[in-house]
C-alpha cells in the first residue's frame, strides 16, 4: 500500500524558471533566447486556445538546421518543433512520471495546470531532486 505522505509529486521537483517562444520566431531568435536563459529547451506557445504547446530543443536545431546547412534566420521554430508534446500534471507521482519518461524516451515535459504551463520537468529533476527527498 502506498503511503500518501511519502509520495513526491511533480509539483515538488519541477523547474518554474522556463523560457517560452512563439512558433513564428526564427531559429536564430530561439538560439539567442536559449543562450540568454542558459537552457537547451524552449516551450513553444500555443497559437490559439485550441492549439497545443510545443517544444524546441538544441537537438532539434542540430538535426533540422545545422546538419541540413539551413540558415537559422530563415527557419521558423514551428518548422522544427515537436508538437504536440507529452505533458504531465503537477499532481503526478514522480515514479509514474519517470515511467512515462522511460516509455517515451523523453528529455523534458511541460507541467500543465488549468491549460497553462507552470513548469518543466526532466529526468535529472526526477532522480536528483525527487529521489534525494527520500534519502
Amino acid at each position: 500500500m502506498i503511503d500518501a505522505n511519502k509520495i513526491i509529486r511533480v509539483r515538488d521537483i519541477m523547474r518554474t524558471d522556463f523560457a517560452s517562444i512563439e512558433g513564428s520566431a526564427t531559429v536564430k531568435d530561439a538560439l539567442i533566447m536559449m543562450k540568454k536563459h542558459k537552457t537547451s529547451v524552449l516551450i513553444v506557445n500555443k497559437r490559439h486556445e485550441f492549439d497545443e504547446y510545443g517544444l524546441v530543443t538544441s537537438g532539434d536545431i542540430a538535426r533540422h538546421v545545422l546538419a541540413e546547412d539551413r540558415a537559422p534566420d530563415r527557419v521558423n521554430v514551428y518548422e522544427i518543433m515537436d508538437c504536440p508534446v507529452i505533458q504531465v500534471s503537477p499532481e503526478m507521482d514522480i515514479r509514474l512520471c519517470s515511467k512515462l519518461f522511460a516509455n517515451y524516451d523523453l528529455v523534458r515535459a511541460p507541467v500543465i495546470e488549468n491549460g497553462k504551463v507552470i513548469g518543466m520537468v526532466s529526468p535529472n529533476a526526477l532522480v536528483l531532486d525527487g529521489m534525494y527527498k527520500n534519502l
